[in-house]
Formats: structure tokens, C-alpha cells, sequence
């Protein structure tokens, strides 16, 4: 052992029947002095929904940013409290914020063997710009300004074209059309982690299957049982695996909120998914509070409305839709877990965000109304002649009893009939992109911690623009605002572009997240933040008392 590792790794260890007493920091999971853990480093999750793909640049939902997070790695990741540190990247300088250089770390592997180098980055941006490739996040890299990249994306010019090289094995140069002060944040994205070419070119689509797949994160991918678990186990070729504790990682795909706390009850679940089942939430408070852990979250929860059909295509219509929406009645009486009442897509807690309430939210319900039913009157739609559309929402406990809450809402408030549609997560997605609804269900969790981690969705080239909102002015808005260094300044753009979201009614908030799940006891390292990342390689699993 060099004297560099007898450093790091100066402890003593007293080994048990089932425990190991650390006596110094260790580990990047950070377990206290004296801890003691179990032998059976092993964590078990439920994960809300079976995965589109396991491949970074086939996915855009949460749990299949869960997983992710732990078998990929990109240029820097998030640390427990939510901020930025190195990940492949060791350090970084920038010129006048346009031209980006990334050290990588030396002698860095995948899960395979072979070096990792700053030509797979390279590689992998390219992929993902490629119109072939059709990423539903394609269009980060145009959030993040990238040379040539909406030309590349409209077909223009080729994606080698795309303002990313390698200068060296370990140097890559990243060159933007115009200054982003906070590209930083927009890095530890999982769509921008690297990939190994030659493994995705031999075995093309089938190169996330378990037997096939190459990573470079904490974790790789042992088995993967559709609708059943997902197992993950460590990476012994990761560049900080000496210092990750926990061993197997099992992600359940487990739709029902009810049923993951069952299973977490049931000792069969060491933690839930971030949302828990309304009827039981108070019910958990009082009975087992200190495994409760609720905090903020940069999540909007919305109804998406398409904007392309009709009678959605008439302003009056969606604005009407948006006042008649009880939001107090939701998350006081319905929910009832401690969510912000929302008039905004971005929440006002985002960094670099300073929003100003629109004069209807400060109306009472009953002027809300009253005003709604005047504008569907005025657009053709009277008691005789109700508006009458469907609603979609994915395979959830939570996500249908909202539907049916909501249903009832404007039922009341506005005269409306609302029919009832669901779908399981991934057709759900696909019926969204294709524009195949009336209003959907939809909630954006942020990218990263700034106001066009939200906003940029809505823009009109956008691949994450499902609501299929077209508006010069807001796009013109974003535009302006990326010219500004000052976050004072940009905050301003930003209040203007939230504007010209609520004057269309291009969507209609209902509330800003609090993330809610069981965690057990004995899982260290488990830390709330306003991203909710959760890197299991900074967990362990305590000895139970």
C-alpha cells in the first residue's frame, strides 16, 4: 500500500459477529467517528415506476434518474447538501464564461477496465445532440449554449460539429455561443455523463442490458427483473470505491405509494419513494415520526395543458381552468404534507429567483370563479354546453386520487365534466410528447438550481416542452436573460418570463413539492436537500441497536 493510501485509510477496525467499529473518517459517505456499521452493507428502495431505459439519453423521469445517479458519473455531481463538487472533473477554469476547460482525474476507469478519457464526453455530448438519437434532453445542451447546437439539432450541421473536443486524454474544452455564468450546475446533469463508444456502437440498443452495460459510476448494473427489482452492486473499478460503503443497491418499481410503505413497514424496504399515500400520511406522523423526512423541494406540480388543440387553444379556455382550480382545498384538505400553494412554474425558493404573485392569486376562490365561468361563457361553453375533456395522469395512488380531487374542483366550481384517463409511466410520457391529450398531470423537479432549470422547458424549440407552449416573447425573454451576468438583473427577465407564462395560462400550477419518505433508522448519510439527489454511494447502513 503507497503511503498516499496509508493515509486515507489509517483506521482501526474491530470486527464482530455483525459490526465494524470505524475510529477515524473514511469514507465519502462520511460515517461519524465511533459509528458502527453492519456487515450487511446492503439498501433496498422503492422507485415509483419501472424504467424507460437504464440509457442516460433514452430517459427524462426520476426514478430513471434514481438509478443513474448511481451507475453513471459525469463532469461534477452534487455533494449531500445539494452543491457542486468534483466528479470525473478534479478542477475546471472558464474565459469570460464562453470557454470551458475540464481537467479529468488520471488514471480513471470503467467498469470494464478500460481508461476513461475526455474523448468519451465528447462521444456522448455528440450522441445526444443527434437528431437519430431522438433524447427527450436533447435540448439541454441547448439550455447549456453549446456551439453549433441548434443547428445540429435542426438537422443543419453534424453533430462533430458540436462545441466540444479533447484537447489531451485528460483536458476537455468546452466552447459556448454566448457566456453562461451557472454552467457549472448545469454539468452534474446524468444526461451529460460520458460513454463508452465501442460498447454502445457493438451492441446498439441492447447495450444497457445488464450483461452488456459498461459504467463509470459507484454502481454497476447486475440484474434487471422487468417490474420486479433492479440490482446494482459496486463498481470495483470506480475511482473513489475504496471510500463507498454500501455494497448492493435494490430499486423496486413500485407504483402504489401504499404498497412501498407497506413494504418499508414490512421490513422489506429500507426507504420509500420521495411521495407518500395522502390517507396514511398522518397516520405515519404520529406513529413512527423520527422516520419521516419531509423538506422542500424544487418541484412544481402542474396540469399541462396542450396548447395545440382545441378548445385549449383559446386563452379564455385555459385561463378559466387555472382560476377554477382550488389550490388551498388541494393542499390543506387533500394532501394535507405541507406543499406551497403555487402560482409559478419555478418555485420561489429557487436560487437566483424573485417572483412576484400575479393580482388572481390574491383574489378569493369565490371571485376566481366566478371570473372563470364568465370567460368559458364567453368562449361558448354555458351549463347547456359544458366544457368536456379528459385528463391524464400516470399509474400512481397519489397521482389518481388528485385527478379525482381535481375532477370534482371544477365540476363544482366551474360546471365542467372532466373524464378520467390513465396510463403506466412510460406510455404515459409518450402520449405527453405526442401531443395525444387533452390536460395531463405533470410535475418538473429541477436539473439544477436556477430559475431556467424550469423556465427552458416551455421554450418553443424546447424537447421537454410537452404542454407544446409557443410564445416569441418568452423565448425572447430567455434569450435576453442569458446576455446578463448579473443574477439581480437576470432575476428580472426571469419575474418576466413567469408573466408572460401565467397571461397565456400556458399551464396550471397547483403546488411546489415537499419531499415525503420513510427513511429506516439505521441508513446513514441520508440528508434532505432542495434537489433531492440521493447518491447511494454516501450512504451506509448502521449496526441496529
Amino acid at each position: 500500500m503507497t503511503n498516499i493510501k496509508k493515509k486515507i485509510f489509517s483506521l482501526i477496525v474491530v470486527t464482530a459477529l455483525n459490526t465494524t467499529v470505524v475510529t477515524k473518517r473514511t469514507f465519502s459517505a462520511d460515517v461519524p467517528l465511533n459509528i458502527q456499521l453492519s456487515n450487511r452493507q446492503e439498501l433496498v428502495r422503492g422507485n415509483g415506476a419501472e424504467l424507460q431505459s437504464l440509457d442516460p439519453h433514452k430517459i427524462e423521469g426520476m426514478p430513471e434518474w434514481n438509478v443513474n445517479r448511481d451507475i453513471f458519473e459525469g463532469l461534477v455531481i452534487y455533494n449531500l447538501q445539494g452543491d457542486i463538487q468534483p466528479g470525473v472533473a478534479k478542477s475546471w477554469e472558464n474565459k469570460d464564461f464562453r470557454i470551458w476547460t475540464f481537467h479529468l482525474r488520471k488514471n480513471i476507469k470503467w467498469s470494464n477496465g478500460d481508461p476513461i478519457t475526455a474523448q468519451d464526453f465528447v462521444y456522448s455530448w455528440q450522441r445526444l445532440a443527434d437528431p437519430k438519437t431522438a433524447s427527450p434532453y436533447e435540448s439541454y445542451l441547448q439550455y447549456a449554449r453549446i456551439v453549433n447546437i441548434d443547428d445540429i439539432i435542426n438537422g443543419k450541421k453534424n453533430p462533430d460539429t458540436l462545441g466540444i473536443k479533447a484537447l489531451d486524454e485528460c483536458t476537455l474544452e468546452i466552447s459556448l455561443a454566448e457566456p453562461v455564468s451557472y454552467l457549472i450546475k448545469i454539468l452534474a446533469h446524468p444526461s451529460l455523463s460520458p460513454l463508452p463508444k465501442k460498447v454502445v456502437e457493438k451492441f446498439g440498443d441492447r447495450w444497457t442490458r445488464p450483461k452488456n452495460l459498461v459504467s463509470n459510476g459507484a454502481y454497476t448494473v447486475k440484474d434487471w427483473i422487468i417490474n420486479e427489482q433492479i440490482i446494482l452492486e459496486r463498481n470495483q473499478k470506480y475511482w473513489n470505491n475504496d471510500k463507498t460503503v454500501i455494497n448492493k443497491v435494490v430499486y423496486l418499481p413500485i407504483s402504489s405509494e401504499i404498497s412501498d410503505v407497506n413494504r418499508y413497514r414490512s421490513g422489506n424496504n429500507d426507504m420509500t419513494y420521495n411521495s407518500l399515500p395522502i390517507e396514511l400520511f398522518q397516520k405515519l406522523k404520529k406513529k413512527i415520526p423520527e422516520e419521516i423526512h419531509t423538506s422542500p423541494y424544487l418541484c412544481t406540480y402542474y396540469y399541462e395543458i396542450n396548447n395545440q388543440r382545441k378548445p385549449f387553444t383559446d386563452i379564455r379556455v385555459r385561463t378559466a381552468l387555472k382560476l377554477g382550480l382550488d389550490r388551498d382545498l388541494i393542499i390543506n384538505r387533500v394532501k394535507a404534507q405541507g406543499d406551497l400553494a403555487a402560482y409559478s412554474l419555478t418555485p420561489p425558493y429557487t436560487e437566483g429567483a424573485k417572483l412576484n404573485a400575479p393580482e388572481w392569486f390574491g383574489w378569493s376562490q369565490e371571485r376566481r370563479n366566478k371570473e372563470g365561468r364568465r370567460l368559458l361563457a364567453a368562449a361558448g361553453f354555458t351549463k347547456e354546453k359544458p366544457l368536456t375533456f379528459n385528463l391524464l395522469y400516470n399509474t400512481s395512488d397519489l397521482h389518481k386520487k388528485l385527478a379525482i380531487a381535481v375532477a370534482s374542483i371544477w365540476r363544482k366550481n366551474l360546471g365542467i365534466n372532466v373524464q378520467l384517463e390513465n396510463k403506466e409511466w412510460k406510455t404515459f410520457l409518450d402520449t405527453r410528447h405526442q401531443g395525444n391529450f387533452d390536460i395531463a398531470r405533470a410535475g418538473w423537479c429541477a436539473d439544477y438550481n436556477e430559475p431556467t432549470s424550469f423556465l427552458n422547458i416551455m421554450q418553443s424549440n424546447s424537447s421537454n416542452n410537452s404542454a407544446h407552449y409557443k410564445s416569441r416573447i418568452f423565448d425572447e425573454l430567455l434569450t435576453q436573460a442569458l446576455k446578463i451576468y448579473s443574477e439581480d438583473m437576470r432575476a428580472n427577465f426571469y419575474q418576466k418570463a413567469e408573466q408572460q407564462l401565467d397571461e397565456d395560462s400556458a399551464i396550471i400550477p397547483v403546488y411546489h413539492y415537499v419531499s415525503t419518505r420513510l427513511v429506516k433508522p439505521y441508513v446513514g448519510g441520508y440528508t434532505d436537500n432542495l434537489l433531492n439527489n440521493i447518491y447511494v454511494k454516501d450512504l451506509y447502513i448502521k449496526c441496529e441497536n
